[in-house]
């Protein structure tokens, strides 16, 4: 007899749903230090006021902050919004062809390395118990009743891109004029190392390569931002 697994209340987070929380939370703060300085150096370049300076950096985080939380929660719903409908899909298909649906999980036992009647056995066990978790998981590595949560990936950017932005602008604006150059250019260098250092090893990459590739993109970025500024004083 069919049994179609009712969908659960999760009581924790899976890890993809964890790691995808820490995505949105390491990409947030990597474009929160990288749009701030951009808005601070092209201003500082063509002014010295210290408070216009900070204001327009302040703005520019905040701007940058929701933008990335707004997006990471369109994002991440339509990811969701796709993986409520492939259960409701796959759930249909239980109920019109169910035979299908246990070949698929005896195929994918076979592909694994079990003898095929092994197999067929496995399939019709997991199928009897829990046909819709077995189903969906086999056929896209979902989780029944663990969706991706916009809600945290939204936060998770908030919250980081702020606390990126505030690198630089505390250094811009903070420091004593003197220092405040050197001072910003240190505070991002080592910032989006720091967020290099965390994707690599987030998505299990090469660590030395992402804090590079992230050290070049932020001093690439400050130089732009300087000359878009020098343009602007001229």
């Amino acid at each position: 007899m069919l049994n179609i697994r009712s969908k659960k209340k999760k009581s924790s987070q899976t890890m993809d749903e964890k790691l995808n929380t820490l995505r949105a939370g390491v990409l947030g703060s990597n474009d929160g230090i990288l749009t701030v300085v951009g808005v601070l150096f092209s201003v500082a370049v063509a002014t010295t006021n210290q408070f216009t300076i900070f204001i327009a950096g302040l703005s520019d985080l905040l701007a940058c902050a929701f933008s990335m939380a707004s997006g990471e929660y369109a994002s991440v719903s339509t990811q969701k919004d796709t993986e409520k409908s492939v259960v409701t899909r796959e759930e249909k298909l239980l109920k019109t062809d169910y035979q299908k649906q246990l070949n698929v999980v005896a195929d994918y036992y076979v592909d694994q390395g079990v003898t095929k009647g092994t197999a067929q056995k496995i399939a019709k066990d997991l199928m009897s118990k829990k046909a819709l978790e077995t189903i969906v998981n086999i056929k896209y590595d979902l989780q029944l009743g663990h969706y991706m949560n916009p809600w945290d990936a939204a936060f998770s950017s908030l919250f980081s891109a702020s606390a990126g932005g505030i690198f630089p602008l505390a250094a811009m604006t903070l420091t004593p004029v003197a220092y405040q150059w050197p001072a910003t250019i240190l505070a991002v260098c080592l910032s989006v190392a720091l967020t290099g250092y965390l994707s690599a090893r987030l998505g299990n990459g090469l660590v030395k390569t992402a804090i590079i590739r992230n050290v070049i993109v932020g001093i690439i970025t400050m130089i732009i931002h300087y000359s878009l500024g020098m343009l602007l004083q001229a």
